[in-house]
């Protein structure tokens, strides 16, 4: 079930980072050179900044850390979670601007 997970994580991973490329290179009026490492660089930008808010929030609610930490999985679950919506980040944001037209 890990490897299943992982495997999923992956390709989200990946294509995240292709919806931000095609965003990037649309949006930008410049030619960069390396789109992959832009997108790569906002990817974990956002994840991080997501993570960093899950815990402020934890912390001002006084959630206890360890209501998460019984799982059997190796990576901290609030990590996990600020990667997905990090993923999903570029999807919704393309689902807005179609709802928008």
């Amino acid at each position: 079930m890990e490897a299943l997970g992982a495997i999923v994580l992956i390709l989200g991973l990946v294509v995240s980072v292709r919806e931000r490329k095609y965003r990037m290179m649309w949006r930008s009026t410049e030619s960069s050179s390396n789109l992959l490492a832009g997108a790569l660089s906002q990817l974990v930008g956002t994840a991080g900044g997501i993570y960093l808010s899950l815990e402020l929030l934890f912390s001002f609610l006084k959630i206890p850390e360890d209501l998460f930490y019984n799982s059997v999985f190796f990576v901290e679950p609030l990590a996990v979670i600020s990667l997905l919506l990090a993923i999903l980040q570029p999807f919704a944001i393309r689902a807005w601007v179609r709802l928008r037209k």
